[in-house]
């Protein structure tokens, strides 16, 4: 009884593992940017070296089982065995190269691939100032006096300089085809670099809980050719509405799954005045005064 029972559930754990795993997206192991590209090899480094325990691990398991089982006449019974330096040596030597070796991985890693130190590129970095809200992006361009709601537009090959900060509570940015997430929060400033090899819409999304509204926190970049890029800040430039300081204190009210939409006109002090708190910070998800599947009107929504 006790047997079938526990195929039973063997058979079910099986089956919800096939499920997860037919629902994930493997888009950090498909990267499409040097800085994903990086992280990607730290991964498979990391996995390689870790492997190194496992698999001798998981082999010795099975060859101790097999050689001292209850048959086997020829293998040696030790009741007073205590210590051997052999065994020591191995037992210990093998975890110190992978803690060294992981370390080393580790320390440069960390170092090449520091968010606010710009990839190498012939391209002078596109700066864009993101705020998170609750439960949108906002994202900035202050050389074009432009902004987007749930949507970058970037040229491709081109360094986008992503400077971050928080309306509310603590949030967290990601785009796992391009690589490193990085915290945003309210009252501080974040930076992270992240491009685009080729052309083609980038999933992003928030990766930290923040509320009722967080499974529709999200958004795409879009990496465009540069004659694309500049068409579009052309055409969105001086058309639509104007994100002022007051246009924003309504957009920082909670609303959810908000469409992609843009701003013609930005006030260049309003991310300084966001990031300092000169503005006041948004009550966040617990403060109430909340507003469902409301998105904020504008004739610039797309």
């Amino acid at each position: 009884m006790i047997a079938q029972i526990s195929k039973h559930w063997a058979r079910v754990a099986l089956l919800a593992t096939c499920l997860v795993l037919a629902g994930c997206k493997a888009d950090i192991l498909d990267p499409q940017g040097p800085i994903g590209a990086a992280e990607k090899t730290i991964l498979l480094n990391s996995l390689a070296i870790m492997l190194a325990i496992v698999i001798p691990t998981i082999i010795a398991t099975l060859v101790f089982a097999w050689w001292f089982r209850e048959s086997n006449t020829s293998a040696t019974f030790r009741p007073n065995f205590v210590y051997s330096g052999r065994i020591e040596l191995v037992v210990w030597s093998v975890p110190i190269l992978v803690i060294l070796f992981l370390g080393g991985i580790i320390w440069i890693g960390s170092h090449d691939l520091d968010p606010a130190k710009p990839p190498v590129s012939q391209a002078k970095a596109l700066d864009v100032q993101v705020v998170s809200l609750d439960w949108k992006w906002l994202f900035i361009y202050p050389e074009q006096g432009i902004a987007s709601i749930n949507e970058v537009i970037a040229p491709a090959g081109t360094p986008i300089h992503f400077v971050m900060t928080s309306s509310s509570v603590m949030n967290a940015f990601f785009v796992p085809q391009l690589g490193s997430m990085i915290y945003t929060m309210n009252g501080m400033v974040t930076q992270l670099y992240l491009q685009a090899d080729r052309e083609g819409d980038f999933y992003g999304r928030s990766a930290q809980f923040s509320g009722d509204g967080f499974p529709g926190m999200q958004f795409t970049l879009r990496a465009v050719t540069p004659e694309a890029f500049n068409e579009w800040t052309r055409g969105t430039k001086g058309k639509g509405p104007t994100l002022d300081q007051a246009q924003y204190t309504e957009l920082a009210k909670q609303s959810m799954d908000v469409k992609p939409m843009t701003y013609g006109f930005v006030d260049p002090h309003l991310f300084h005045a966001i990031a300092s708190q000169a503005l006041p910070p948004s009550p966040g998800p617990n403060g109430g005064g909340r507003e469902p599947r409301v998105s904020p009107r504008s004739t610039g929504a797309k």
